[in-house]
């Protein structure tokens, strides 16, 4: 399967993703950084994969696309879970 994007692990060989807390600790974003090639396919594939459709984390899931190589994902508590999907995807 060839994948249109894709995400290097930084320097110390760990995949760039990171979360920020904001609001007083009610907000927690998810951010995946250096992502080369296509977001939009990025984004879409963690919509659709990355919970199951029924699920009520994938009704709260929100995936943006930052700047030119930054998604933010936000509606809860996520990182393990993304990191844990891109692992299953070979990154």
């Amino acid at each position: 399967m060839s994948l249109r994007y894709l995400i290097r692990r930084n320097s110390r060989g760990s995949l760039p993703v990171y979360t920020d807390i904001r609001n007083g600790g009610t907000r927690y974003l998810v951010s995946i950084r250096n992502v080369q090639g296509q977001l939009s396919s990025l984004a879409n594939d963690l919509k659709q994969s990355l919970f199951s459709h029924n699920s009520p984390e994938a009704a709260r899931l929100k995936v943006q696309v930052v700047a030119q190589r930054h998604l933010v994902i936000s509606g809860g508590r996520w990182k393990n879970d993304v990191i844990n999907w891109l692992t299953s995807k070979g990154f």
